[in-house]
């Protein structure tokens, strides 16, 4: 069996080293491009633009805003109270759930073969019916 060599990127899960390459010297420009000036106030239309944008964000924070308490209230409804939950504890929980439903059909095929016998008894002393 081959030793594997480390770096390598055959294993899952692994993604490839990142291939950089050196900085390349540029020549700086002479002097930056100068910006062309903008006025300090905007016009009718690019404020209308601003406020649809600013409604269109508000609404969908409201949404998600609402859609995260509507999780958050029916998870708090049929939950638990508030302790640590670890795997652990959540397996436990589930096989306890399984000895609990299996104890209570023991429970139910023994206590039914109990009234079986109770009533076959009964049966038996009224009849007279007795050992051969």
């Amino acid at each position: 069996m081959a030793k594997r060599a480390r770096g390598s990127t055959s294993r899952p899960g692994q993604r490839r080293p990142l291939q950089r390459q050196p900085a390349a010297r540029t020549v700086a420009p002479a002097a930056p491009a100068p910006m062309p000036e903008r006025p300090d106030e905007l016009t009718a239309a690019e404020e209308a633009r601003a406020a649809e944008l600013e409604a269109v964000i508000v609404a969908e924070e409201r949404q998600a805003e609402a859609s995260t308490r509507r999780a958050r209230t029916a998870r708090s409804a049929d939950a638990e109270p508030a302790r640590a939950r670890s795997s652990l504890t959540i397996s436990a929980a589930e096989e306890y759930a399984y000895v609990a439903r299996d104890v209570r059909r023991i429970a139910i095929v023994g206590g039914s073969l109990v009234a079986t016998l109770f009533g076959l008894w009964a049966v038996a002393h009224v009849t007279g019916i007795g050992p051969l």
